[in-house]
C-alpha cells in the first residue's frame, strides 16, 4: 500500500535524516516507551548502521530500511508532565502557606507579648501615679517634720549654749564661795 499525504511527507523527512539520528530516536523512543508502559513486551533492537570499512564487498555501502521512531503517547506524557508538575507546584505552595501561616501565628504571639507589657505598664504606670498622690499627700507632714527638725536642731544648740552659760555660773558662784 503506498503512503500519501501527510504519511508520505513524514516517511520522506525520516529518510532525509542522517543515520544516526534516527538510530538515537528510535533508541530514545523505544526506552521511552518501555519506561512508560512496562507491560508492553519490549521491542526488538533496531540494527545499527554499518560501518562503510566494515563490509566484505570492500567499501561498498548498504542500503538499510528506514524504520519509522515509535511515537510515544503523547497524551500520557502530558498528563504525566502535568501531574506531576501539579504536585510539584501543589508543595510549593504548600511550603508558602505553611510559611504564612508561621508567621501568622508567630505575629499572634508577638502581639499577645506586646499586650501582655502593655498591661505591665499600664500597671506599673498606675502603682507610680498612685505612689505620687500619697507622697503629695504626705507631703504636708514631711514639711512639720522638717521644721520640728530644724526647732529640735536649734533647741539643741540653745541647749549647748545653756549648758555652756551654766557651767561659768557654777564656776562663778564656786569662786565666789572660796572667798
Amino acid at each position: 500500500m503506498a503512503a500519501t499525504g501527510d504519511e508520505a511527507a513524514a516517511m520522506d523527512s525520516i529518510s532525509r535524516e542522517p543515520a544516526a539520528v534516527s538510530a538515537g530516536l528510535i533508541a530514545a523512543a523505544s526506552s521511552t516507551a518501555a519506561a512508560e508502559r512496562p507491560d508492553d513486551p519490549p521491542e526488538a533492537p533496531s540494527s545499527a548502521p554499518k560501518k562503510p570499512g566494515a563490509n566484505s564487498d570492500g567499501g561498498v555501502e548498504t542500503a538499510e530500511e528506514a524504520v519509522e521512531p515509535a511515537e510515544p503517547d503523547i497524551n500520557e506524557l502530558c498528563s504525566d508532565m502535568f501531574e506531576k508538575m501539579a504536585i510539584f507546584l501543589q508543595g510549593e505552595l504548600t511550603a508558602t502557606c505553611e510559611d504564612y501561616l508561621l508567621l501568622e501565628n508567630m505575629n499572634k504571639l508577638t502581639s499577645l507579648k506586646y499586650m501582655e507589657m502593655k498591661d505591665i505598664s499600664i500597671n506599673i504606670s498606675r502603682n507610680l501615679q498612685d505612689l505620687n498622690n500619697k507622697y503629695a499627700s504626705l507631703q504636708p507632714y514631711l514639711d512639720q517634720i522638717n521644721k520640728i527638725e530644724e526647732q529640735v536642731s536649734s533647741l539643741e544648740q540653745a541647749a549647748y549654749k545653756l549648758d555652756a552659760y551654766s557651767k561659768k555660773l557654777e564656776a562663778r558662784f564656786k569662786k565666789l564661795e572660796k572667798r
